[in-house]
């Protein structure tokens, strides 16, 4: 775990914004994923052209997740809002992991910026914001979809340094990712 316990929390238990200012300014990434569990006939159809009767369900959760990560500091109350200098979202079909009957979408969501705080909270927001529009262009053929493991892949920058969580299978990097 971390070693400075609840930033967000002052001596008298209260939720406070942490003051940054006295931070150096450096550069920050951050890399999140989330994955979206269907029913292999739902992921075929989002990876066929004119699959889902809605749109490009890619397209359009790519959009929704780069979007989602610029409004991070509007949606979690105690977030700084942050000058993204880059955000960015992909997809990658894994059905090799599965089990019987279960296919599966990675979305894997990235931002930068040089700041006085990380930017782990937007690529978070933009990896589940991408998936819940998955789950919306998709519903009407599949509302048994889950969105699971959300989680902060690895991170730079900062004070406390690189991070990269232990439990990522090497396997998502032989995905192929768009």
């Amino acid at each position: 775990m971390g070693g400075e316990g609840l930033t967000h929390i002052d001596a008298q238990g209260r939720a406070r914004m942490v003051d940054v200012g006295d931070k150096a300014i450096t550069d920050r990434e951050a890399v999140a994923l989330c994955r979206v569990s269907m029913a292999p006939q739902t992921l075929a159809l989002i990876l066929s052209p004119g699959g889902v009767a809605k749109g490009d369900a890619l397209g359009v959760a790519r959009l929704a997740g780069i979007m989602a990560a610029k409004r991070a500091g509007e949606l979690i109350p105690l977030c700084h809002p942050l000058p993204l200098s880059s955000a960015g979202v992909e997809f990658a079909a894994d059905e090799a992991s599965a089990p019987e009957g279960v296919a599966g979408l990675w979305i894997r969501a990235s931002a930068r910026c040089s700041g006085r705080t990380g930017v782990e909270m937007e690529a978070m927001v933009a990896a589940t914001l991408a998936a819940l529009t998955i789950y919306d262009m998709c519903k009407a053929v599949d509302r048994g979809m889950s969105i699971e493991q959300v989680r902060l892949w690895r991170k730079s920058g900062g004070r406390s340094g690189d991070f990269e969580h232990p439990e990522i299978p090497a396997s998502l990097g032989d995905l192929a990712w768009r």
